[in-house]
């Protein structure tokens, strides 16, 4: 379904159009990676966050690879985003929705379209989707096939995952055992002690009482991804027998990244034409202007859980730069979902060239996003975080103190630095007395 006419940035240059037409039509006869009615129910579940009843946690991979498509990999991410659920739960006191930046986040926008190393110039590795990331002329040449592996890979993911989702993986009791280890094992362990011991006091209360309700055996899990190759965007959208909506199934929801989100360009002209929930994200130059054209473009009906603003400012830019963008979209009465991404604006380049980012960034940007919110009577929705489930070394700082001369020791990421699971839960544990504190400001935020 080809009903994007304005300009596409960032897309590959397939040197095999026939190959590509070839793909396409491939993909168009394979079945939908998600349905239309869960697309609805997320749009649902939005809508509850849009008006302050529910909190987004969303997070997995910068980039998923072919080969790390793996059923403990996904497990671990799996796992990892449930623990820090199960804690925002609690502290939150409001439902936490579950969104996993995985099962097709295979493509990744570039700021250049060539590399050159030792002379050599080749194409910019731009995901496993599009081509391959050893720095040889035939890995670097964009191939439409890996738009079909990208999809099959995606597909082994999903399956996986709803079946940890329903399965008794998600029990949550089981899910709060996970977080002994962290409590016991980190250096800030003891900080958490309490809330830990409160989850399971609550847990065996319910239990005792005869309370066995399904949702403390399986969750909601919903999959998303940046829809920037619209190659293998369009062939996965279709319209849906129950209401001639069109929806791009490829996930339940897409987002449209800062680079890309040109009010004039096709990735916006996209996104106006489907039915899922959409998300934007946008930087520290956004104006308010440039939020309300793109929320009159994506959102015209005003329908609430359609639209998540997801902000990247960066820890040195969020508290100046937020504000006038949520004062101004909150007057409009549009009815967006307010996302916190601290990971993209907090990138730098460590003193031996590896690109990380600093925990105290990542949680001072998180801070600024809750005091902003907090200031103007508005509700902080969510984060959305780039972690993995294994004990990477890719940023600093956190519980365990990664330093700079411990990056080497596993820095596995093909693109930016991940939280790794000890983080990623620090973080939580950390969002969860933000959250707290902005519920009742009297209570500490450690507490």
């Amino acid at each position: 379904m080809n009903f994007v006419s304005l300009p596409a940035l960032q897309q590959p240059q397939w040197p095999d159009r026939d190959r590509l037409d070839a793909v396409a039509r491939s993909l168009e006869a394979l079945p939908p990676l998600v349905l239309a009615a869960e697309c609805d129910q997320l749009k649902g579940r939005l809508a509850a966050v849009a008006r302050g009843e529910a909190f987004l946690l969303q997070g997995g991979d910068c980039a998923e690879t072919f080969a790390g498509s793996t059923a403990d990999s996904i497990r671990g991410k799996f796992q990892t985003l449930l623990q820090m659920a199960v804690v925002l739960t609690y502290a939150a006191s409001v439902p936490v929705v579950k969104i996993g930046r995985m099962a097709g986040q295979f493509g990744k926008p570039r700021s250049a379209a060539t590399e050159v190393r030792d002379g050599l110039e080749l194409p910019v590795y731009r995901g496993d989707a599009v081509n391959g990331i050893e720095f040889t002329r035939a890995d670097r040449t964009p191939d439409p096939g890996r738009l079909l592996e990208a999809y099959h890979c995606a597909s082994a993911t999903l399956n996986l995952c709803r079946s940890l989702a329903s399965g008794g993986f998600a029990d949550l009791r089981q899910v709060h055992a996970w977080n002994q280890d962290f409590v016991a094992g980190s250096p800030a362990g003891q900080r958490y002690e309490q809330l830990a011991d409160d989850i399971e006091r609550a847990i065996t209360f319910m239990h005792a009482c005869g309370a066995d309700p399904r949702e403390f055996r399986a969750v909601e899990f919903y999959s998303s991804h940046e829809a920037l190759l619209l190659d293998y965007e369009r062939p996965l959208t279709r319209v849906d027998s129950r209401n001639g909506h069109v929806y791009d199934l490829s996930a339940h929801l897409l987002w449209i990244g800062e680079r890309t989100r040109d009010p004039r360009g096709a990735h916006v002209e996209f996104a106006s034409r489907i039915r899922n929930p959409i998300a934007v994200k946008v930087g520290p130059n956004a104006t308010a202007q440039n939020v309300l054209e793109l929320a009159e473009i994506l959102d015209p009906d005003e329908e609430p859980g359609r639209l998540t603003v997801t902000t990247r400012m960066g820890a040195r830019r969020i508290r100046e730069a937020l504000p006038a963008l949520v004062e101004k979209v909150s007057a409009s009465r549009a009815p967006v979902v307010w996302v916190c991404d601290p990971m993209h604006g907090n990138t730098v380049e460590s003193a031996s060239g590896m690109k990380t980012r600093n925990f105290d960034d990542v949680l001072d940007e998180v801070a600024g996003f809750f005091e902003v919110h907090r200031a103007l009577g508005t509700h902080p929705g969510g984060i959305h975080i780039e972690f993995t489930g294994d004990d990477v070394t890719e940023c600093v700082g956190g519980g365990h103190r990664i330093a700079e001369s411990d990056l080497s020791y596993r820095y596995e990421t093909t693109c930016d630095p991940r939280l790794n699971r000890s983080q990623s839960l620090d973080l939580a544990f950390r969002v969860a007395g933000l959250y707290r504190h902005h519920l009742s400001p009297a209570l500490p935020i450690n507490g």
